[in-house]
């Protein structure tokens, strides 16, 4: 790398400084415009590759829970959901509205109480804007990460890993998890989230330890990089004291979600 990029790259990580919505400093380089139309190009790329599901029944539960999230979001927006026949316990949500949930989370998550707590967790990242974070930090590290061209483009390493900055899995490439301070973020964020839509928080507990029986004593892959159980579990539990409130509240105003 020359002088002059570095210069004009070290001037833009001062400049490109933001907070999250929990109060962490962040790196942010891109407009959100341009972090919606990567992820609106990741979302179609998946759609075209992965196996849709096609019950009504099921594509009607889950819209229900996600709409219920994504309407208390500070600016409410219609966000489009697909669920996608995949065994594994995963879910993701991506820039540009895009929710992901594949059919073997509906074997873990065994209510729609505890499919709210990670539906609201993978808004959570869109919401602290952990995407864009990661982007920006990769480009920084590496200026070869032509974002435009690699979104829209035919099938590369470089959009792999592109796919998999946004929160993509390894269907669609290069698995690059969240990191663990990102993770205990959502968490969080993702509680008083699901408590506002009117979805009981006490479930995020029972789903994380059925997440942890379900990799038969070690995480699944969706927990490779998030914090241990018991770390999590307690963040979880000392957080109840700020969402139960909340989830209170929401049901004195009438948000009773009945997704089924």
């Amino acid at each position: 790398m020359n002088v002059r990029l570095f210069v004009l790259l070290f001037v833009a990580a001062l400049t490109a400084c933001a907070t999250s919505p929990l109060g962490r400093s962040q790196l942010q380089l891109f407009p959100e415009s341009q972090m919606a139309q990567m992820g609106v190009a990741a979302f179609q790329d998946m759609k075209t590759q992965q196996t849709l599901e096609s019950s009504p029944q099921t594509n009607r539960y889950v819209n229900c829970v996600a709409n219920a999230i994504t309407a208390e979001l500070p600016e409410p927006r219609d966000w489009e959901v697909q669920v996608f026949k995949d065994d594994s316990a995963n879910a993701f949500a991506l820039p540009g509205g895009k929710i992901g949930v594949h059919t073997g989370l509906l074997d873990v998550a065994k209510n729609q109480d505890q499919l709210a707590t990670v539906i609201g967790h993978e808004v959570a990242h869109v919401l602290a804007s952990h995407a864009n974070e990661r982007v920006s930090t990769s480009y920084i590290a590496s200026t070869g990460l032509q974002l435009a061209q690699v979104a829209a483009g035919e099938p590369t390493p470089a959009k792999q890993q592109l796919f998999g900055l946004l929160g993509l899995g390894a269907q669609v490439g290069v698995l690059l998890p969240f990191s663990r301070t990102q993770e205990s973020e959502a968490d969080l964020l993702g509680l008083d989230l699901m408590a506002k839509a009117g979805f009981d928080p006490r479930a995020s507990i029972p789903l994380w330890q059925n997440m942890g029986a379900a990799g038969g004593g070690n995480p699944p892959e969706f927990l490779s990089t998030h914090p241990s159980h018991q770390t999590r579990i307690g963040d979880l539990s000392r957080r109840l004291e700020i969402a139960m409130p909340i989830y209170e509240q929401a049901k004195q105003a009438g948000k009773r979600p009945r997704c089924g």
